[in-house]
Order: structure tokens, then sequence, then C-alpha cells
């Protein structure tokens, strides 16, 4: 039977709930504010006061993914009549298409520097979370001479700024031929990553029970069968909840990606501030470039999420 509360904890609940909505208001705001400027016209997009109610459009994600210049002299109105009407949203905007020989509209770069997100951030978050969960059932399992020392010199790689590393970094990188290479970023990230991986993974380590595995081992087991049937099904929260930090912080890294990396290997978050339109800064490329790149986080989020609840409650970061 549940326990009948009183009037200061109704009120303390009724008190909380909205303190709870408050914040969840505020901080859907700024989501808010990226999804509406993405369906905007240009004028819209920095008036002062903002504009709240606006007719949609895309022309933000047209424009982001072609190659455009300022329109200059008159529109020409047959060509304007019988233009798709994406292109006209262009032509609308002063702006015109560039072309090449055969008439096709140049595409940008925003599609390949969004599929170097992906290569880069999957591939760090796969080493980083392998290699960590590795070492941490290492730690857990075994006694190691210096174990404090160790974790500690493994979380101290993490209390580091990366940009004060980023310039030596990039020295280094250029004489081993790195700089603007995916390899180059994924070692980077998998590096950075690595010592959250470890912490994360080590406390779930610590709570799977060592007679599964002794029971494994009687049964004929050997200790990499033991860790792969019976550790890792344990441990697939842990890993979960431990990718979707890695792969949080791989995707939205941009101080290293800004430096290392320029054409090639150059990944969205750098590139998506570098949309400028004509004379003055495009908010609504932009914006549509930052909508496109919540996208994949937030569903690979949120295909975890159950998992990610009860990493972030398991007491997973402690020794």
């Amino acid at each position: 039977m549940a326990a009948v509360q009183s009037p200061a904890q109704q009120l303390w609940h009724r008190v909380a709930m909205v303190l709870v909505l408050v914040l969840l208001v505020i901080m859907m705001i700024p989501l808010y504010w990226i999804g509406s400027t993405a369906f905007k016209a240009r004028v819209d997009a920095t008036t002062v006061p903002p504009t709240v109610f606006f007719k949609p459009e895309v022309s933000g994600f047209v424009r982001l993914f072609t190659t455009r210049v300022q329109r200059r002299g008159p529109l020409d109105q047959e060509a304007y009549a019988a233009a798709p009407w994406w292109e006209k949203l262009v032509l609308d905007g002063g702006e015109r298409f560039i072309k090449d020989d055969k008439g096709e509209v140049e595409t940008s770069q925003f599609a390949n520097r969004f599929l170097n997100s992906i290569i880069i951030a999957v591939s760090s978050t796969f080493l980083a979370v392998a290699m960590g969960t590795v070492t941490a059932y290492g730690f857990s399992r075994f006694r190691t001479p210096g174990e404090a020392d160790w974790l500690f010199f493994i979380l101290s790689t993490r209390m580091l700024p990366p940009v004060v590393v980023a310039i030596p970094m990039f020295l280094m990188y250029r004489v081993v031929g790195l700089v603007d290479t995916h390899v180059g970023l994924i070692i980077l990230y998998t590096a950075f990553n690595l010592s959250l991986s470890v912490w994360l993974m080590k406390g779930f380590m610590d709570e799977i029970p060592r007679e599964y595995e002794e029971a494994a081992l009687v049964d004929g087991y050997t200790r990499m069968e033991a860790f792969f049937k019976i550790v890792l099904p344990q441990a697939a929260t842990g890993i979960a909840a431990t990718a979707v930090f890695c792969f949080i912080t791989a995707w939205n890294e941009y101080a290293f990606a800004l430096m290392m990396t320029t054409r090639k290997a150059q990944t969205a978050p750098p590139f998506i501030p570098s949309q400028l339109g004509s004379g003055v800064t495009d908010w609504t490329t932009i914006a549509a470039g930052a909508l496109l790149f919540l996208i994949p986080v937030t569903v690979f989020t949120f295909l975890l999420r159950n998992h990610l609840l009860r990493g972030v409650t398991f007491g997973a970061i402690r020794k």
C-alpha cells in the first residue's frame, strides 16, 4: 500500500516538477532556435526582434549542399520560369548556382565532410571501447604492480586540455605524414577517449562476479573463451554506455579537426561554421548543417538509451 504524502511533501513534489519543466524548456530553447532558423528565409534569420512566426522553407538546406556565387545583373525571367523550384529559392536570395560545363550544379563538400565524421567517430569509438574493455578487464581481474599509479596515469591524460597539445601533435603528424588523413584523426580520438573508456569499463568489470568466470574455467573454458562468452555479455550495458560517451566526444570534437585537417579528412564541425553567404554570414545554412549534424548522435543515443540510463547510475567511475 502506497504511503500517504504529507502536505509538505506534496508541495515539494509539485515544486520539483515545475523546476524540471522549467529546466527542460530552457534546455530545449537552443534546439528550437537551430531548428527554426534552418527553415527560415535569410531575411527572417537576422531580424530584431526575432521572427517567431514565419513561412517555412528549405533554402538553407539547398544552399548547404550546393555551391553558389552572388548574382549580378538583372534576373533572366525566362530562365527563372524554367528553373526548378529549388533553384528559384537561391535566385530569390540574390545568388546563383555554380555549374560545370555540362550545366550540372556543383555540389558542396558537406556530404563528404559528414561522411568523414561518421567514419572517424565510429572507428575511433570502436577502437577506444575495445581497447578500454580489454584494459579494464586486466586491471579488474589481475594484480598489477603499481595498479593505482597506472590508473591515475591513464586518467591524467584526460586532464590536459586538447588545445595545449594541438601544436606539438600537428608538428609530429606533419613529420610522419598523418596531417589531413582519416587515420590520423582516428588515432587521435582513440587516444583521447581511451582514458574515459578504461575508467568507465573498470567499474563495470568490478561489478561482474568472478564466480561466473571461475565456473566457466572449471567447465573447461579457456580464459579467452570465458572473457568473450561470459564477461562480455554481462558487460554489454557498460560497453553501450561507454560507446555513447566516446561517440559524442569524437562526433563533436572541433579543435583537432580544425588544426589537423584541411580538405581530405575534414569533418563536419569545422566545415559548418565556414559557410558564408554573399557578404554576410548565412545563418540559415549554418543552422541547416547543425540540425543535420545532430541526427546521427541523437539516433545513436536513442537506440542505446536503456543501457545509457543504467550506465550513468551504476557508479561506473569508481575504483
